[in-house]
């Protein structure tokens, strides 16, 4: 089994991709230090695949104790690399918290790729690198706007600092630009976990739905759509993980023809806010306390991929539609309440 270390497994991202890694016969460890996490994910994910995953507890950004775990770990083949931070709200906020934490933790990885021979890196990018795009759906080729946040400006540098990596390294990057992650394993023992109060749309919605939110907002109507909400383009999470298992597969057997790759991946369909809620809403027989605000600071209007690439390059493609992205939701904020009744 080839050894594959994913940095910030105990992520919501991570968390699904490290099962669907370990049921495609991978060997996972994991490096995260739960600044963004938690620990019990890690249970969640022994509950579905009977296996106890080794995290090591470092901070990405502190050079000499990743490269401790990569001396332990002498046959590592590839490296996924999703720890970072991603509040666009909170980017905004912050921005050099942003900056400092998202590169320096790039830099070490991309440094550790070299000094250990590794073949393969799958780096965690997004759609949020576009900003305000003219054209839709977007491809690979689309231009890059203007960031429109300091999380977006982190993803657009790493993509060029890869690029630069890449064009002196025996190594193979790969680059998935993905949309909105949403819903949870289907076994709801693991899904999305904020540590503190949610920015992304369907934690809000569940959270709302299980009273825990007293009132959502949909930020933005007034925006030139179909209902004046902003448009995304919303993927299930165990379709994110698996284009990460393929991508890795697709260079360990040595399928790509060039060390360098960006790949969208999203479900190509534009979904809006206001449709979203109407999804869950249908699916769970909640009916949802929202309101009607502002416009909110570094929100992109309208965007939705166009998949045909990642389609091709790794025979991939989407299994899971909306009703069951905001299903499986659900049933992890369900399971969540549940837990939290026992404790």
């Amino acid at each position: 089994m080839a050894k594959i270390l994913v940095t910030g497994g105990a992520g919501y991202i991570g968390s699904h991709t490290i099962v669907d890694l370990i049921t495609n016969g991978f060997d996972v460890i994991s490096m995260d230090n739960f600044s963004r996490s938690s620990p019990n994910t890690f249970q969640g994910i022994k509950e579905i695949t009977g296996v106890d995953v080794k995290n090591y507890n470092v901070d990405i950004c502190n050079l000499e104790d990743v490269r401790a775990v990569f001396a332990e770990n002498q046959d590592i083949q590839g490296i996924i690399h999703f720890a970072a931070f991603k509040s666009v709200p909170e980017s905004v906020e912050f921005p050099i918290r942003y900056y400092e934490n998202n590169m320096y933790s790039l830099i070490n990885m991309l440094k550790c790729v070299d000094e250990f021979k590794i073949s393969s890196f799958v780096f965690s990018s997004s759609c949020s690198v576009y900003g305000n795009v003219e054209k839709l759906p977007v491809t690979e080729d689309t231009p890059l706007a203007k960031a429109e946040c300091a999380y977006a400006a982190t993803k657009q540098m790493g993509e060029q600092v890869i690029y630069d990596v890449a064009k002196a390294s025996a190594a193979n990057y790969i680059l998935l630009r993905y949309f909105n992650p949403v819903g949870a394993h289907p076994s709801a023992s693991i899904g999305e976990l904020p540590i503190d109060v949610p920015n992304n749309l369907v934690p809000v919605i569940t959270q709302t739905a299980i009273g825990q939110i007293k009132k959502m907002y949909v930020w933005g109507t007034d925006y030139d759509t179909r209902d004046g909400s902003c448009i995304r383009d919303f993927i299930h999470v165990m379709d994110i993980a698996s284009a990460h298992t393929k991508a890795l597969q697709y260079m360990i057997e040595h399928r790509n023809t060039m060390n360098y790759e960006i790949l969208n991946l999203g479900s190509g369909n534009g979904v809006s806010v206001l449709e979203a809620i109407k999804s869950f809403e249908a699916v769970s027989g909640v009916q949802l306390n929202y309101e009607l605000g502002p416009r909110r600071e570094g929100d992109v209007v309208a965007i939705y991929a166009n998949n045909e690439l990642v389609k091709i390059r790794l025979n991939w493609s989407p299994q899971y539609d909306l009703n069951q992205m905001m299903s499986t939701a659900w049933a992890w904020q369900l399971k969540l309440k549940e837990k939290n009744a026992v404790q």
